[in-house]
């Protein structure tokens, strides 16, 4: 047994342990120690664990990321934007500026005021606009997007409360059916083997309103920023939004989400919102 010193940092309701290098050079996580960690009622709890490692050659550090099952591949938006939080207290970078590598890819962002970051993602690798899933007993309209991570995005309106009643579409988005819903899909067979992140939007306003179940977590988070960017892409590509997009996310927070799009290329993609340090503790392993 060993006793490693965390960081718990959350942005716009997406919590993660952090673990520093500096601070645990002895630390080795593997798949179920961090199912351990991440559960809510018998470890610290959280969506995610981020390791920083200080040293890199062609960074200002790179990290780690875990699902909270343990897997590692899929980018976390919110959660980069608690690594920049982290970092830029910790002083692991000059200025406003940084670049950081994460599960392998290089990426960057920037401080602004009033406790608000900004992550640069890559452009969207795939798209694929107004499918059929079924789902529910019905067939739903639904839009997929990768942002780093594959999602697909539905519009609350588009589907049934009941599948025998055709006039029965959700008009309320803290009504719908998250987890039953989001779950049916992100183990649909249409997204075998590895599955989907499923973000429901309510695009009625200005403002597009999102939820969003998350693989890896298994159930709703407050926050998805991967998710937050698939459905702006979405709300420019299918209801006519402009960049840049506020989204009003299941904690209370808006984040915004900005791109520039010539001719179906999507360049310039970020991701902006605000990220706290909530404590520092410790814990044995």
């Amino acid at each position: 047994m060993e006793r490693f010193y965390f960081t718990k940092l959350n942005g716009s309701g997406n919590d993660f342990i952090l673990f520093d290098d500096k601070l645990n050079p002895t630390l080795s996580l593997t798949e179920e120690i961090i199912k351990k960690l991440t559960d809510r009622h018998n470890g610290i709890g959280c969506d995610g664990v981020l390791v920083i490692n200080r040293n890199s050659d062609e960074a200002d550090f790179a990290v780690t990321y875990y699902n909270a099952d343990g897997s590692t591949g899929s980018l976390c938006a919110n959660g980069s934007r608690c690594i920049i939080k982290y970092a830029y207290e910790e002083k692991l970078f000059k200025g406003n500026d940084v670049n950081f590598f994460l599960n392998g890819n290089k990426y960057s962002g920037e401080v602004l005021a009033n406790g608000f970051f900004r992550f640069n993602l890559y452009s969207p690798s795939r798209a694929k606009l107004n499918f059929k899933i079924k789902a529910n007993a019905q067939l739903i309209n639904a839009s997929y997007v990768d942002t780093g991570s594959p999602h697909v995005v539905i519009d609350i309106k588009d589907v049934l409360r009941d599948p025998k009643n055709l006039h029965s579409f959700y008009d309320e988005i803290l009504d719908f059916p998250i987890y039953e819903l989001g779950k049916e899909i992100r183990f649909h067979s249409d997204f075998k083997p590895d599955g989907v992140n499923i973000n429901f939007i309510d695009t009625k306003e200005e403002i597009v309103k999102i939820r969003s179940y998350e693989r890896g977590v298994e159930n709703e988070t407050l926050s998805c920023g991967t998710g937050s960017v698939a459905a702006a892409i979405i709300a420019v590509l299918n209801y006519d939004y402009k960049p840049p997009i506020k989204l009003l996310v299941k904690n209370g927070d808006l984040l915004e989400v900005d791109f520039k799009l010539e001719d179906g290329h999507f360049s310039d993609v970020s991701l902006t919102g605000p990220a706290i340090i909530v404590f520092n503790g410790e814990i044995t392993i």
